[in-house]
């Protein structure tokens, strides 16, 4: 059941780095919802390697199919499958890491766990798994403009490394944010940063930083109380994300320094006449419901594992050894990372605007 998530709008995953194939199944979309291949694959286009050479070189097209759930442009109700081929395996990189436990991947806890571990770019430990999702959320975000045609995302590198955007208020529009390959909207951030990856690339090094994202036209309500409450579900679902190390929303961190009084969202009547709060230290989630204001929160994730210097390890034996990696892999996975996590951000979303279409009370 773990690669199982959702209870309404479910989706399962399969399908391993090397394999033939990486693909999942949805059920719960609702019927008659207009979606084509060409709709999922825009998505998928954002998260594809080799789009710049801050990329992995390797070469996918990442074509989806769809294989069933939707009949002349029309989902059915039944569930959707979803699969893309792999195109560019090169598993022969990894014979010599058939043995050897590469530092700060799941090499050593997959084989803890079951035994076994298939050692081909990682198998299903590989960020390449998250295809299905970026597919899913493709879906996920039909359904929510069914549900809430306002509802938008901002979602944008925030920082590589030390280089870092200052914080703003700003909702960037996707054509600013995919202008620069970095996925940063602020041109002269976006060019440090891309200049910093090409050089810790060329020393055989990589890179770590920050995705921000931003969700607006969340309508107030949506949300449960005690342990599915909505920043709650975020959390898991982008520490599901591979290479995540942190998740805050809203003040975050920041807020522990304050006071209450300084940190109190107070609440207005706006010029629509409708409540609003004054501030947003919330992050726009009140109780584990969404307030009406704009989600705000930010995912750390931790530098490539796979680098091209040489590291001290042990092998399965329990003799210590040294591990050079193979494979093409990213030197920074931040510009690919953000699609992935506007995906798990709607999926979270469509999961609880279906709750509460279910649970709304009656009147």
């Amino acid at each position: 059941m773990s690669s199982v998530s959702g209870k309404i709008f479910q989706i399962a995953t399969f399908g391993e780095s090397h394999g033939p194939a990486i693909g999942v199944v949805i059920d719960g979309v609702p019927a008659q919802l207009p979606l084509s291949a060409e709709e999922i694959q825009r998505e998928l286009d954002r998260r594809r390697p080799g789009q710049s050479d801050l990329s992995t070189a390797r070469n996918e097209s990442d074509l989806v199919e769809i294989l069933s759930g939707v009949y002349e442009g029309k989902t059915t109700g039944t569930p959707i499958a979803l699969v893309v081929a792999n195109c560019d395996q090169r598993p022969g990189a990894y014979d010599k890491l058939r043995e050897q436990f590469r530092p700060s991947h799941a090499d050593f806890t997959y084989i803890a766990k079951y035994g076994f571990r298939n050692p081909e770019g990682g198998g299903r430990a590989s960020a390449r798994e998250t295809i299905a999702r970026v597919a899913a959320g493709a879906v996920a975000k039909k359904v929510l403009k069914q549900l809430a045609p306002d509802l938008d995302f901002s979602c944008y590198v925030e920082s590589v490394a030390d280089i870092c955007m200052d914080a703003d208020e700003n909702f960037y529009d996707r054509s600013v944010i995919d202008a620069s390959p970095t996925r940063c909207p602020v041109p002269a951030v976006a060019d440090a940063m891309a200049a910093k990856i090409k050089a810790i690339r060329a020393s055989g090094d990589s890179l770590g930083g920050t995705v921000r994202c931003k969700i607006r036209g969340v309508p107030a309500g949506w949300g449960e109380p005690v342990f599915d409450r909505l920043e709650a579900d975020l959390a898991k679902a982008m520490l599901s994300i591979p290479a995540t190390k942190g998740f805050e929303i809203g003040s975050g961190f920041a807020g522990t320094l304050m006071t209450g009084s300084q940190h109190n969202d107070p609440f207005v009547i706006g010029e629509d006449k409708k409540i609003h709060t004054a501030s947003n230290r919330s992050g726009g989630i009140q109780g584990g419901i969404s307030n009406g204001e704009v989600i705000n929160f930010r995912v750390a994730f931790k530098p490539t594992p796979t680098i091209a210097k040489t590291q001290q390890s042990v092998d399965v034996r329990g003799n210590a050894c040294e591990v050079v990696g193979k494979g093409r892999h990213d030197p920074c996975v931040l510009p690919r990372a953000v699609p992935i996590v506007e995906a798990m951000a709607a999926l979270t979303l469509v999961e609880h605007a279906l709750r509460q279409r279910a649970t709304a009370p009656i009147l």
